[in-house]
């Protein structure tokens, strides 16, 4: 039986129910249960004001029901099958039953959504979708693969560290999807279907927009699920970082040298193990004796200091015995409960339960942010299991099966309440992981502990991309990659000169990686690595980076109006060439090369050894070489001279943005 009850359109039959609404304006919510009711959990979802709902009109026919709000209609067949149109009736997204074929020789008897008990209340669930030989797919998250388009490809659910799930992707058929649960699972987005799989959830849940254009998909999107704040304006200059600062001294040094030098810096950050113990969020005072004369120089400065935080709680920790007690830390399903170690043993702090996110911020304010600390990294964000046995594990809302896929939000969350708590009205903080929604908490996302290779650089690219589309706007890489380089290695110095370049046309411009030779330290001991300061690699990679943290300095200005649309509506500042032409078909084959704000297409150099390299400009535009001024017209290839200080950038329609600095 179909019926109509407040804009909602609903469907009962044996124990399935299913809820089709509308949310947010072209956009419809879709949830299916075999419970006695929803649960009422919005996961990445806002309760939006009606204002943002288009005319909905539902209709009945003799076999089918619909719901139309705005330029999205969900039709129902009393047999259960649902499928979305647009306004010109065009099929984006219908789900695949076997058993309706109209092939009545068919034997298979495979249906679009099922419910396997697993035990309680809990389902492992699949939600099955036809597939379409034109779809091309974009979005879903950060994933270290080497495809951009992600028709033909299977991807985990689950948070690893450098691989983040953000389950919405862009359709080039003109809609948006969102898989709006937290369980951990899988999706194929197969040539013969789509098959999205949850392990342990109570309820299918999915979020659906129909849009004329890959902008109106997204800022629909991030409507739904929260738009980042408005990036302060240190946030948009030069991030120092290495490896780790292992005292106050080291850290100091490099500061006032780049003050000395009249170099742009606008961050440093105090990395990990710079604490008495995990768990403890405070500073070693041996290492670090004076932190408010220290914050107090750096604030002199205009430098703003960073601070890791880990989730971990050692059980040496002043505070395990109180967190414990009180149910602030994951819990395991069997065995020995310990969630990592390194140099210890630790369990997870659980940010899924309020009392131990106002307990963490609350050390945290005490020992750093009283003390003039202004931002945090959040690291191990996944969290990073010692081993990823997802079902072992579970938190203070339910299994890690269940909902471990929201752990990032809420360890951002954590944050982003206890400052805005001191007043800070835009807060931002570094972190290693996030899922839908994170955005909204000031997430700044980074992408992991990456390799040092012109195959990673490659990567970044188009996860950088992905998990931008996929809306996390605000998004870095370690400047030239975090593992296993060698600063004396003149092919790590061509690799770091390019990835430098490119991440002047990042939303944040952050150097940092784990740099040989390491030296040596004792069994006990994290050292600090070898030195990763713009000046630690010879004065020819001197002057080019010193060229491009000046460069940086002259796009503040058109990043800050950027970043200002952001957060106004949602629209990101990087973004791949489609966005911006989705009329060129080209664009939508295109994945080394994006547009940074509407008026500058940028194309970075990633092969090793060359010295130019071919670059599409999409068509019905003008494009200047920043260089050197030569006009273009667009829908063609070029090729252009790329020599080690230069990466290709051209403006479109003669935008008037003073690059280069002449």
């Amino acid at each position: 039986m179909i019926t109509a009850c407040d804009c909602k359109l609903i469907r009962k039959y044996d124990n399935e129910t299913v809820c089709i609404e509308p949310w947010g304006e072209n956009a419809l919510r879709v949830r299916v249960t075999c419970n006695a009711e929803f649960t009422g959990n919005e996961w990445a979802l806002l309760d939006l004001p009606a204002k943002l709902i288009s005319q909905v009109t539902i209709k009945h026919d003799k076999d089918e029901s619909t719901l139309t709000n705005g330029k999205i209609t969900a039709a129902v067949k009393d047999t259960g099958v649902i499928a979305f149109t647009n306004q010109k009736g065009e099929v984006l997204l219908k789900e695949h039953w076997e058993r309706l074929s109209d092939k009545p020789s068919k034997a298979l008897f495979t249906l679009g959504r099922s419910f396997r008990a697993i035990s309680g209340d809990s389902f492992k669930i699949t939600q099955r979708f036809c597939s379409n030989d034109n779809e091309k797919i974009f979005g879903m998250g950060q994933y270290q693969h080497n495809y951009f388009d992600h028709k033909g490809c299977s991807l985990e659910l689950a948070q690893r560290n450098s691989q983040v799930t953000v389950p919405f992707y862009i359709s080039n058929l003109g809609y948006g999807f969102l898989w709006n649960n937290p369980a951990i699972g899988k999706v194929i987005f197969g040539k013969n279907g789509t098959e999205w799989v949850s392990e342990s959830s109570k309820q299918i849940d999915y979020w659906i927009t129909a849009g004329d254009n890959p902008n109106e998909i997204e800022q629909t999107y991030m409507n739904a699920v929260g738009k980042a704040p408005v990036m302060p304006d240190f946030a948009m200059g030069f991030w120092q970082c290495k490896l780790r600062y292992r005292t106050q001294d080291e850290l100091m040094a490099v500061a006032r040298k780049h003050k000395s030098l009249g170099l742009p810096i606008d961050v440093i950050v105090a990395d990990f193990f710079h604490w008495t113990q995990q768990g403890e969020y405070k500073f070693d005072p041996e290492d670090w004796p004076d932190v408010e004369g220290m914050c107090k120089e750096l604030k002199e400065m205009n430098i703003k200091l960073m601070v890791s935080v880990w989730p971990t709680v050692d059980f040496r920790s002043e505070n395990f015995k109180e967190m414990f007690e009180n149910g602030f830390l994951a819990r395991v399903e069997r065995g020995l409960r310990v969630n990592m170690f390194i140099l210890g043993n630790q369990l997870f702090f659980d940010p899924t339960h309020p009392g131990a996110r106002e307990y963490v911020w609350q050390k945290c304010k005490e020992n750093y942010w009283d003390k003039g600390v202004s931002l945090f990294w959040l690291d191990v964000a996944e969290p990073e299991y010692n081993d990823y046995d997802f079902g072992n594990f579970r938190y203070h809302i339910g299994s890690n099966l269940e909902v471990g896929n929201i752990y990032p939000v809420l360890y951002s969350k954590t944050f982003y309440d206890g400052m805005k708590s001191e007043g800070i009205e835009n807060p931002l903080n570094l972190v290693r992981s996030a899922w839908a929604g994170s955005a909204r908490y000031g997430a700044l996302l980074w992408s992991g502990d990456i390799d040092c290779t012109f195959e990673s650089f490659r990567r970044q690219i188009k996860a950088g991309l992905s998990v931008i589309l996929a809306g996390i706007p605000w998004w870095t890489t370690d400047i030239g990659g975090f593992h296993g380089a060698d600063i004396n290695d003149p092919d790590f110095k061509e690799l770091l000169l390019r990835w430098f370049a490119y991440a002047v046309f990042c939303p944040v411009f952050r150097l940092h990686g784990y740099r040989l030779p390491f030296g040596e330290v004792g069994p006990d001991e994290i050292g600090s690595g070898a030195d990763n300061e713009v000046w630690s690699y010879g004065e020819e990679a001197f002057e080019i980076m010193k060229k491009y943290l000046f460069m940086r300095e002259r796009l503040r200005p058109y990043i800050t109006e950027q970043m200002n649309l952001t957060a106004e509506t949602g629209t990101p500042v990087m973004r791949p060439l489609f966005y911006d032409f989705p009329e060129d078909a080209a664009t939508w084959d295109i994945d080394d090369t994006y547009m940074f704000g509407p008026d500058i297409l940028v194309a970075p150099v990633t092969e090793k050894n060359t010295a130019c390299r071919n670059v599409y400009l999409p068509a019905d535009h003008s494009w200047k070489d920043a260089w050197t001024g030569k006009e273009h017209s667009g829908g063609n290839y070029i090729n252009v001279n790329a020599p080690i200080d230069i990466i290709p950038v051209f403006l479109k329609d003669g935008a008037n943005i003073n690059i280069i600095g002449v």
